[in-house]
């Protein structure tokens, strides 16, 4: 099978700037540095160093603008290296097509006059920097700190990367959805105008239009080699040889249903209807497909979750990873709390829950795994059609759980939360594990609940909490509609006082 690349890589320009009462040759030099550092750390391939100085001068800017698209660069780092042009900085931000940040040059040394002719006031300089960009609506990631030495810009440069691939993608991805949501899961409801505003595209899909490229797919050469893939990864765990063959026709058909519908958008993410009809007419559940999917870089979410699917595909991006999308679904038992939590790891029970999913985990991210049927739909269907479920504990390890959403009249809001998966057996079935989070409690009450969140959350596999949220500022979140986990004694808008 061809490898499908639906994962971004940046090529920051470095374009340095200097006010025209300031020696150039304090932000060429402090750009060198900048650039020597950024390479000795973390290598060349992510950056390029624009040999144009802006000089208080908008015909530099045209032309610093120019050099970095004739590089390819994708996104753009602002730099100054004194105190800067406020106009022509900002109109080139303005102008470039693609995420942009800011950072400035501290002050090296008081030694031999270099607080004075050696002086660049950067420092002052990136707070016109600000208002300009507030005047102009432009906008752009500033670190928390953005003032630096040539190796601490070179670490804020680094940590704008998965932020500008982020930014990047939204711009260039088509959301693909087969089907209505289920009935009954208004949760899924997805208002498309926020998709838009984002740079997403979407293509809605009948079910009908999957189930007739499936059945064109009947007895397609490449699926004996997807079998053999599935076989090589389930290994012990392969409990149902079966159901392989269609569950490698189901893939191969949304792989080339990609491949012909993604047109001039250069990355995919699937929202999938999984039931109820899917079983009776297809004869198996695609959980196992999802899955390996996500571990390709191509997020599949359950149920048509269309803001589901985003946010799985933006932690994607930014861990560089598979991502899984899971109910935030039941309370931990106390008595395995009592057995494997309580005194052996620091959390309350409220600090505990259990993601789930039907089966849609990626082996990868699975402590064990056995295909399986689908208990809930067999409880009312025939088992037969139910299969093809990878089921498993999920990895122990740190988690971020997060979502992108817009509500009914079109307001982005999103929560991120960081926690751990406990290792601790489960005791269940399906894609499930035991997850911790820092006052959870208080979270799913004041942020989850409060904030009319569905059901479903992504799971990114480390901490990207810091990452995230720069991306949802970024990309129009307001700050106040990013939930996260208060600790304790800092109380939510909605928390009584009292209790």
């Amino acid at each position: 099978m061809a490898v499908i690349n639906n994962k971004p890589s940046v090529k920051i320009g470095i374009v340095a700037v200097s006010r025209d009462c300031f020696p150039e040759t304090l932000s060429v030099n402090r750009r060198k540095a900048l650039v020597e550092a950024y390479t000795k750390k973390y290598g060349a391939d992510e950056i390029y160093e624009c040999p144009v100085c802006i000089v208080e001068s908008e015909i530099h800017m045209v032309q610093a603008l120019e050099d970095i698209k004739k590089a390819g660069c994708n996104a753009l780092c602002v730099y100054l290296g004194n105190f800067g042009p406020e106009i022509a900085e900002t109109l080139l931000a303005k102008h470039f097509d693609g995420p942009v940040m800011f950072c400035a040059a501290a002050e090296e040394t008081s030694k031999n006059g270099g607080l004075i002719q050696g002086r660049g006031d950067a420092y002052c300089g990136m707070l016109n920097a600000s208002y300009n960009l507030k005047l102009r609506n432009v906008k752009a990631y500033i670190p928390e700190y953005p003032v630096g030495t040539a190796e601490q810009c070179a670490d804020m440069i680094n940590e704008f990367v998965p932020i500008a691939k982020a930014v990047y993608a939204l711009n260039h991805l088509k959301i693909i959805s087969f089907g209505p949501r289920p009935l009954n899961f208004l949760a899924c409801n997805a208002p498309i105008k926020q998709l838009y505003n984002l740079g997403v595209e979407i293509e809605e899909n009948s079910e009908l239009d999957l189930f007739e490229a499936f059945n064109k797919h009947a007895n397609d050469p490449r699926i004996p080699e997807v079998v053999k893939e599935m076989e090589a990864e389930l290994g012990a765990g392969n409990k149902k040889p079966e159901i392989l063959p269609k569950l490698a026709q189901y893939e191969i058909t949304l792989l080339d249903w990609i491949e012909a519908h993604k047109g001039y958008r250069k990355y995919v993410a699937i929202a999938g209807k999984c039931w109820p009809a899917f079983q009776t007419q297809f004869g198996f559940v695609p959980c196992y497909v999802n899955g390996r999917l996500a571990a390709k870089g191509i997020p599949v979410s359950c149920e048509v979750d269309i803001y589901g699917a985003l946010s799985e595909f933006i932690g994607t991006v930014v861990s560089d990873d598979a991502v899984a999308l899971l109910d935030i679904n039941n309370s931990v038992p106390q008595d395995i709390y009592d057995e494997d939590i309580k005194g052996k790891h620091n959390y309350t029970l409220k600090d505990t829950f259990m993601g789930f999913h039907c089966g849609n985990g990626s082996a990868c991210k699975l402590s064990f795994c056995e295909m399986k049927y689908q208990m809930i739909m067999a409880r009312n269907l025939p088992e037969e059609v139910t299969q093809g479920t990878l089921e498993g504990d999920i990895v122990p390890g740190n988690i971020t759980f997060f979502r992108l959403q817009s509500t009914a009249d079109a307001k982005l809001r999103a929560y991120i939360a960081q926690g751990e998966v406990l290792p601790v057996p489960t005791r269940s079935f399906g894609t499930i594990g035991i997850f911790a989070i820092p006052e959870m409690g208080r979270f799913y009450r004041h942020v989850l609940i409060e904030g009319n969140y569905p059901h479903h959350g992504a799971v990114a596999f480390g901490h990207f909490g810091k990452t995230l949220y720069e991306v949802f500022k970024y990309i129009g979140v307001d700050v106040g509609e990013i939930g996260y986990n208060k600790p304790a004694g800092q109380l939510y808008a909605t928390e009584n006082p009292f209790a």
